[in-house]
């Protein structure tokens, strides 16, 4: 297919006609009624449901589910790709505060499900007919001792609206609001941030440190803004840990993550371990740049010909064919985004930073949104979104309440995919300096997904429990990120003063608290998988496809226990940092070998 203006811009047409359209409205006023009618007929009875009444009950709660979820959906992807127009932004508020109704008129049911008697409940958690529910109902009961009376909660999720979620609102409609100046070619233009972001792939150094110097100085102009949105949402975490009678900052996170805090911090101490092999490769970096000493500028310089651009059209069918190779159903489901225009390509003013792949429902097909600039990077970007996005397909064999993986292996699947169109690269291509570049990016990529994570997640946690004591102002802020950031560099990268910035860009700060632990527990989980698939060939790929096909419908341990994998042995994180290990070894030889 060719890909021309209009099949860069996904269509939302399937969800919606418009945002004018009668049937956003008519869904809107069906949820509202349906919503009073499962509450007039549950209130107050939950705990006194027999297995069948719980069965029925639940069902109505998915459907239900399903409903209130689309209008929001919906107007998240309008507003995504484009937050400067009126009617997005008014769309998206509105349904943030229908969703936000309905959500404390619901409130009851996990409440209710929190006060069965434990006899009675230990008897309905085995029970055949709710085996399908079992993990959810588990999951509401192990919220019980931090959760308030339902009073309470409404009250809290009604000032979410005007609290941290009017400051998260702000943050994302501000990131997309900023423009940039920069020189570039002999020309002055304005860029968009991840126009910026993306010439850190440029082969110029100076080109790289100008437009890194550009992105963070223009955030620091809005030092002010960010500063307080950063302090508030710290804030916010604080004052509701201490109502739910919290210990840590983390606890919350990893209560819902299903992963016990010994195992986080396992994973976060290995992490720190390792950063020397870091270090090793930042030296070795330095040397194939011919570079004393890298800059933070550099880290993703270009080695040798992957300074070239790919088209999109290219880019779209390296991927394709890196699926297709694994399994060919990977490749139709991965096809069918493109084919069904699912996939918003390119950036552009107002459009969200980054790239995500939202799930919506069992029911409704996924979306991708792209800042496809044409560097290798970008290309294996698709790669990830797609991964995602395959795990949101296979996942719709789950009900509503089961959709959606654990936190910890949402991405499991896009960074395997990843890994498959690192290999098909590096299979396909027979110039050693070409194999050096591309497994060059790999170890970056390893390396920004595993200790750049861990680095957010220290930095996150300090500024979480310095905020408890005390107001951030923007030179602490820069303290801790500079200082969390040194530990990972060392001697080895010299960060550029700017930098001191860095992290009041960062959107998972502000949207979801300690999310980044989780792209370390994945690439390690994950580099764990791939190498079982090295091993065993097509007989491994049933069991990969079974744990994507289970959503959230076990706990991530159950989820990963068919592939032989022990979240709780404690070599278990090595293993993933003595694979990276490896790959460094691999690439050193190559280097020697030229």
């Amino acid at each position: 297919m060719d890909y021309d203006a209009t099949h860069l811009l996904w269509d939302t047409t399937t969800l919606y006609p418009a945002p004018s359209s009668s049937q956003l409205e008519t869904d809107l006023a069906n949820g509202a009624a349906q919503t009073k009618t499962f509450r007039e007929r549950y209130q107050g009875r939950v705990a006194e449901l027999d297995v069948a009444g719980l069965l029925e009950a639940l069902r109505r709660y998915e459907e239900l589910s399903e409903l209130l979820v689309k209008p929001q959906l919906y107007s998240h992807l309008l507003f995504a790709v484009d937050s400067e127009d009126d009617v997005h932004k008014s769309l998206s508020q509105r349904t943030a505060e229908f969703g936000n109704l309905m959500g404390r008129e619901l409130l009851f049911f996990d409440l209710e499900i929190m006060d069965i008697s434990d006899d009675k409940f230990a008897a309905l958690a085995t029970d055949v007919r709710l085996a399908g529910y079992r993990h959810f109902l588990e999951s509401v009961r192990k919220l019980r001792p931090h959760t308030l009376k339902e009073r309470e909660e409404q009250l809290l999720r009604l000032k979410e609206l005007t609290g941290v979620g009017a400051f998260t609102r702000l943050f994302d409609e501000l990131s997309a609001s900023l423009r940039y100046r920069m020189e570039l070619d002999g020309e002055e233009r304005d860029f968009t941030g991840e126009e910026l972001l993306g010439l850190l792939h440029h082969p110029d150094a100076a080109v790289r440190e100008r437009s890194f110097t550009t992105f963070l100085a223009r955030h620091e102009e809005e030092s002010v803004v960010l500063s307080t949105i950063f302090n508030t949402v710290a804030l916010d975490h604080s004052q509701e840990l201490e109502l739910r009678d919290y210990r840590h900052p983390m606890e919350p996170t990893n209560l819902g993550n299903e992963i016990p805090e010994e195992v986080v911090n396992r994973l976060m101490d290995v992490s720190e371990a390792n950063y020397g092999l870091a270090r090793d490769y930042f030296h070795l970096k330095a040397r194939l740049l011919g570079l004393p000493k890298l800059k933070n500028t550099d880290v993703y310089a270009p080695v040798g010909e992957t300074d070239r651009s790919f088209t999109f059209a290219e880019a779209k069918d390296l991927v394709l064919d890196a699926y297709g190779r694994f399994r060919p159903d990977f490749r139709e489901m991965a096809e069918a985004f493109f084919d069904e225009r699912r996939v918003d390509v390119m950036p552009r003013p107002g459009k969200s930073g980054g790239a995500f792949c939202m799930g919506m429902t069992p029911q409704l097909p996924p979306y991708v949104l792209l800042n496809y600039t044409g560097n290798l990077r970008d290309v294996a970007t698709i790669a990830h979104e797609l991964g995602h996005g395959i795990h949101f397909v296979l996942a719709q064999k789950q009900t509503m309440l089961n959709y959606h993986a654990p936190l910890p292996l949402a991405e499991t699947a896009s960074v395997f995919g990843e890994m498959l169109l690192t290999r098909y690269l590096l299979e396909r291509e027979d110039d050693p300096q070409l194999k050096i570049a591309l497994l060059c990016a790999k170890i970056e990529d390893i390396i920004a997904t595993t200790f750049r994570q861990n680095v957010l997640t220290r930095f996150e946690e300090r500024m979480h429990l310095e905020r408890k004591q005390e107001l951030l102002t923007s030179s602490r802020l820069c303290d801790l990120w500079w200082e969390e950031n040194g530990k990972l560099y060392g001697d080895a990268v010299e960060m550029i003063p700017p930098y001191r910035w860095g992290w009041s860009y960062i959107g998972h700060f502000i949207h979801a608290r300690f999310y980044c632990y989780s792209y370390t527990f994945a690439e390690l989980l994950v580099l764990s998988l791939y190498r079982k698939y090295l091993e065993e060939g097509d007989a491994f790929i049933p069991t990969y496809v079974g744990i994507l096909e289970s959503g959230g419908s076990l706990s991530p341990a159950d989820t990963v226990k068919p592939a032989g994998i022990d979240l709780a042995d404690l070599h278990f994180w090595q293993k993933g940092y003595d694979f990276l290990a490896e790959l460094i070894e691999e690439l050193k030889r190559l280097v020697q070998g030229v």
